[in-house]
């Protein structure tokens, strides 16, 4: 067996954080399955937060405490490790920014709005002032400078493995002007044409179909089960039980096989993206 990789509890406050449970977790001579024995978490995640890499749920820092006998000092500080984790996310989506970067392959559908990543600055500025429109200029950049370094996720060789379904009226229904948006989509393009990004059109008149409502992404790992999140406009939610995964990633299969193929449908927003960098977008 190789030996185990130390942690470096100086690199951030999450890896601090973690590396002082690992610490009192073997001082008392526990396993990861011992310590969250009772509790509904696995040891694969509170492995992952020992490495700094996942959030430590309130309820389970509260279950570490009682059990380590570590004086609340893991739900006192469990606080502090999520506002060094959302220092330019909405905290609901903190944790979201760690699991895209781990995840092997990443499904997702947006009934709406281009995916983040594949936003440029116009594009993102009207989202947020849509969901803000109070916010200050700095916060504003915060958020452009955020979201753009997610771009990675699509634009990485390197990055998940990504297929993504969008409803045809992003295309039609256009929220920036028709230049910026010639380029947004011309964007789009470009970058499924040179990564393993496959984007698939659900058309208007497409009928009834599975997710009707709400952003939704489906994630898979390689040293943990799938997920599922769903975001509204001010909130999200991470799904993990495995059997209601499993029935959104059926519902999923039923979305893409009603969606255009990936060929027709980058063609479409290609197609679009001339036809606004010409004055003849059609609504």
């Amino acid at each position: 067996m190789g030996r185990r990789k130390d942690l470096d509890a100086s690199l951030s406050v999450p890896s601090f954080y973690g590396g002082e449970l690992r610490w009192q977790r073997e001082h008392k001579g526990l396993t990861l399955a011992e310590v969250v024995e009772g509790s509904f978490y696995s040891p694969t995640l509170l492995s992952e937060i020992e490495r700094g890499n996942r959030r430590m749920p309130q309820d389970l820092a509260r279950h570490v405490d009682q059990l380590l006998k570590t004086d609340g000092f893991f739900e006192r500080r469990c606080t502090d490790v999520h506002k060094a984790r959302m220092s330019k996310h909405a905290e609901y989506f903190a944790h979201v920014v760690d699991l895209e970067a781990r995840a092997k392959e990443i499904e997702e559908w947006n009934p709406t709005l281009i995916p983040g990543p594949l936003q440029l600055e116009p594009y993102i500025r009207a989202v947020v002032h849509a969901a803000y429109p109070h916010e200050a200029e700095e916060s504003v950049k915060v958020k452009v400078e955020a979201r753009r370094e997610r771009a990675w996720v699509f634009e990485d060789a390197k990055g998940p493995e990504c297929w993504l379904v969008l409803h045809e009226s992003i295309l039609r229904q256009p929220i920036i002007g028709e230049g910026d948006m010639a380029e947004q989509l011309a964007h789009i393009v470009a970058v499924a044409q040179h990564r393993r990004f496959i984007p698939q059109i659900l058309p208007w008149n497409a009928g009834a179909h599975p997710f009707m409502m709400g952003t939704t992404w489906l994630m898979t790992f390689t040293d943990a089960p799938p997920l599922m999140y769903t975001e509204g406009m001010y909130s999200g939610q991470i799904i993990d039980e495995p059997e209601l995964v499993g029935q959104y990633t059926s519902a999923y299969g039923r979305l893409r096989a009603a969606a255009l193929p990936p060929e027709e449908s980058l063609k479409m927003i290609e197609k679009a993206a001339e036809d606004y960098g010409n004055g003849k977008c059609r609504t």
